[in-house]
């Protein structure tokens, strides 16, 4: 076939040709080429892909596809001219090589590439522009006029620009400072804080980070000490203990177990990101940063609570070597507790002991009983107690274990010429109580949900509690109600620290100017 020289000159009607056979165009690919070369050099073709191509932008090419066929527009290609266009784009040329007439039509077949912004940052999302140089400005302020910052010049930097407990000074200073030189320099500061991207990171995200130890997924006791330390070393509240480092050391302890006992609830000692933000830590932290009170900080941080822990132990320490065996144990507030009871804690079922003496109870084992037994309504009490009353540990508690511990406590009673309650009535009064989903056992999941749980508890193995709740005066239950954001272990905190300082202030008068003492037998203040 001739192609023509001047194709713009080439009627249209020249080439309403027969229907042509498909076996014809197979063998002839060329002339598939020729023919759809022709179609396009048209100037209603091109019309036509223009048209098409603003109908695809403008999104009406389904509006037109709806058009009935007698209404499309009389500048359409022959038919035999599309079939030979889709075959030869179909069948002749190969699909991974680009058309070589150039035609506007593989824009309509090309996708759309959209670029997505990167949405996961390793070290967190960058600061934005805005926040990023408003920190700037407040950076040059504090190191204008210095070459570096001095530890003892830190704080400010800690408190203000990092959002960070004062405290957190010395910690943060020196993860910084990882050459121990001693000064910062301003590179320094915005390289970790800003080119970290730790300032776009939320408090807890902050504190995890600055405590951590480096390649670190968890936080462990030991990353405490630092901020503890400076704690002590700092606070107006705890300043009478600077001239007793044994009894700074012992402080730090506790806090640092209350905070585990509270907030670690898996128990492995590794406290992890996401605990340590479901926890009220952090807010404790800045209450003490800013409360001059200690003892006002209920959580963790209040030294009479501390005082009280501590006393408790040293008072049935006899021998003072820091380990508590059965005997010690079961002389705990007035001998309330039961034999068997006492039998389950040193069978280490609720927790393993962290002491490597056996069959005693350190320090550590010490804090979580007592935080234990004088708050059983929060969970790491109930899960503790139930755990002890577990006896097959198959995660509920049946009726025969109920009156194993019950039993004790009825022959004690007995012993005391106090009224007895049989057991069958002591289970009806548990269920009514708990009101579990199946009446045949007690999940730890029926305990949680219920207020009394504690009390079940105490019905079991504590015949001191048992009795006071019994014969309870109307007077302590108003002034729960009066206080309700007071846990049962503040409150019992604050009547034992009343009561220690008057026995202590009692032993003091009776011996004189006390300037003669024994410190082997006394409390440990």
């Amino acid at each position: 076939m001739e192609v023509v020289g001047d194709v713009a000159s080439l009627d249209p009607d020249l080439l309403q040709l027969s229907e042509l056979s498909p076996l014809a165009l197979n063998p002839n690919p060329f002339l598939a080429e020729e023919l759809f070369s022709l179609w396009l050099s048209l100037p209603e073709t091109s019309r036509l892909v223009k048209n098409l191509l603003n109908d695809v932008k403008t999104d009406r090419f389904q509006m037109r596809r709806r058009i009935p066929p007698f209404q499309q527009p009389l500048h359409c290609p022959p038919r035999f001219l599309l079939q030979a266009l889709l075959r030869f784009r179909l069948v002749v040329l190969p699909r991974s090589s680009p058309s070589s007439l150039g035609s506007p039509l593989k824009l309509v077949n090309e996708p759309v590439r959209e670029v997505i912004p990167q949405f996961y940052f390793k070290k967190g999302s960058p600061p934005p522009n805005e926040l990023k140089e408003r920190c700037l400005f407040v950076i040059d302020q504090y190191f204008y006029g210095h070459l570096g910052l001095q530890i003892h010049e830190f704080k400010a930097v800690t408190k203000d620009i990092c959002k960070l407990p004062s405290f957190f000074s010395t910690a943060l200073f020196r993860k910084i400072d990882v050459n121990d030189s001693g000064i910062m320099t301003r590179d320094q500061f915005v390289n970790y804080w800003i080119g970290g991207n730790i300032l776009t990171m939320d408090l807890a995200t902050r504190v995890y980070t600055v405590l951590k130890r480096p390649h670190c997924r968890y936080l462990t006791r030991g990353d405490f000490e630092p901020i503890l330390h400076e704690l002590l070393a700092s606070h107006p509240g705890l300043e009478f203990l600077r001239s007793t480092p044994e009894f700074q050391e012992r402080y730090a302890e506790t806090v640092v177990y209350r905070i585990f006992y509270t907030i670690n609830r898996s128990g492995t000692g590794h406290l992890t990101l996401r605990e340590l933000k479901r926890g009220n830590l952090i807010s404790a932290m800045q209450h003490v940063d800013e409360e001059e009170d200690i003892n006002k900080v209920l959580r963790y941080f209040s030294y009479e609570h501390f005082y009280v822990i501590y006393c408790k132990f040293w008072e049935l320490d006899t021998d003072h070597d820091f380990f508590i065996d059965k005997e010690n144990l079961i002389r705990y507030g007035n001998h309330a507790l039961t034999y068997r009871i006492v039998d389950r804690i040193f069978s280490q079922v609720p927790r393993k002991f962290s002491s490597k003496v056996k069959g005693k109870m350190g320090y550590e084992d010490f804090v979580y009983f007592i935080l234990s037994e004088e708050d059983k309504s929060l969970e790491p009490g109930l899960e503790y107690w139930f755990n002890c009353i577990d006896l097959d540990g198959n995660g509920v508690l049946t009726p025969n274990e109920l009156q194993f511990f019950y039993e004790e406590q009825l022959h004690r009673m007995e012993c005391m010429a106090q009224e007895t309650v049989l057991f069958e009535d002591i289970l009806c009064q548990i269920v009514d109580m708990i009101r579990p989903e199946k009446e045949d056992y007690i999940s730890l999941r029926d305990m949680k949900s219920c207020k009394l749980s504690g009390h079940v508890f105490n019905i079991l193995f504590n015949l001191n509690k048992f009795i006071a709740f019994e014969t309870r005066d109307p007077f302590p239950i108003r002034q729960e109600r009066e206080n309700p954001t007071l846990t049962e272990w503040d409150r019992f905190a604050h009547r034992e620290y009343i009561r220690l300082s008057m026995e202590e202030d009692i032993e003091d008068a009776s011996n004189g100017s006390g300037d003669i003492w024994d410190e082997s037998f006394e409390a440990p203040f």
